[in-house]
Formats: C-alpha cells, sequence, structure tokens
C-alpha cells in the first residue's frame, strides 16, 4: 500500500466520521465558554462568580458544528433551487 493511497483512506474515514459526528449530534459545546453558558470571574477573596452570559452562544451553552452548518446550508439552497412555482394554469 502506498503512502498516497493510505493518506486518502486516513481522509476518507476522518471525513465519514466526523459526517456521522454532525448527523448525530449537530450542536457541540460553545468553544468560548466551554458550554457553561457563561464566563467565570473571581471576587476579591478569589472565589468563583457567575460572570456574564456568553455573547457567541447567547447563553445556551452550545453551537453548531461546522459541517451541520455547511449542510444547512446547502440544503437551503438545493430547496431554493429546485421549488417549481405553484400557480392555477400549471395543474
Amino acid at each position: 500500500m502506498t503512502l498516497t493511497l493510505l493518506a486518502i483512506t486516513l481522509l476518507i474515514g476522518v471525513t465519514l466520521c466526523y459526517t456521522a459526528v454532525c448527523a448525530a449530534s449537530p450542536f457541540g459545546n460553545c468553544r468560548k465558554c466551554s458550554g457553561w453558558g457563561f464566563t467565570f470571574k473571581t471576587d476579591r477573596k478569589g472565589r468563583m462568580k457567575r460572570g456574564k452570559d456568553c455573547r457567541r452562544c447567547h447563553a445556551t451553552g452550545k453551537r453548531i458544528r461546522a459541517g451541520r452548518w455547511l449542510y444547512n446550508r446547502w440544503a437551503r439552497i438545493y430547496r431554493a433551487g429546485t421549488d417549481t412555482p405553484t400557480s392555477g394554469a400549471a395543474r
């Protein structure tokens, strides 16, 4: 098995695994707040406190995965391009 064939096989395998993850779980934890939905602050005594809500995930703690976002975009464009106009004369 050549090195090129091995690299192609590995790349296809990684792509299929990521596609399966995006299909099974389209949302992942937010990278900014680590899935908490807010940031942590420390008070003057050094104790952890709840900070402001995360602006990236809007305090949900979840974000849409890049692969799922691309699939949603593709599906929306495909549906918009294949819609047939429904007029009364075409029936």
